[in-house]
């Protein structure tokens, strides 16, 4: 199973914010969407950086409630990792718990085209666990 197969199911549409707005706006967008990461933008529409509820975590407690005022772009991880749209499930799943971070976003030719969490991930995981379950017992039946 690829990321192509959770994109299909869950939709292409990811929440991006410019560099330049603050850590409130970026508080307020998690909240409205109920998302735990929104992709941060630049020129032209590329990917620059994420930010996470745990970014923000981390910058309240080293900085306290000013960090609110403060631009994104000074609280977003910079180093984002991505995948396409052929990487396989196995291969995102170990990315993802190697790195210790839940959101991955989807780059095709330097353009993002989805953002797949952890909990799809999971999810398509445990729906082709049990495919493969199905299909043993039906072997089994029939054997």
């Amino acid at each position: 199973m690829t990321v192509k197969t959770i994109l299909a199911r869950k939709g292409t549409a990811v929440v991006t914010i410019d560099p330049a707005a603050t850590v409130a706006a970026a508080v307020k967008l998690l909240g409205e969407r109920g998302i735990g990461a929104v992709v941060v933008t630049g020129a032209e529409g590329r990917t620059i950086g994420i930010i996470s509820e745990r970014d923000i975590v981390k910058a309240l407690a080293a900085t306290g409630a000013a960090v609110m005022e403060t631009p994104v772009s000074e609280i977003m991880t910079r180093k984002v990792v991505t995948c396409g749209q052929q990487d396989t499930i196995g291969e995102l799943m170990q990315q993802m718990t190697e790195g210790k971070f839940r959101h991955v976003p989807v780059v095709e030719q330097d353009r993002l085209v989805g953002i797949v969490s952890i909990g799809d991930v999971v999810k398509s995981r445990l729906e082709q666990m049990e495919q493969e379950s199905d299909a043993l017992r039906d072997y089994i039946r029939t054997a």
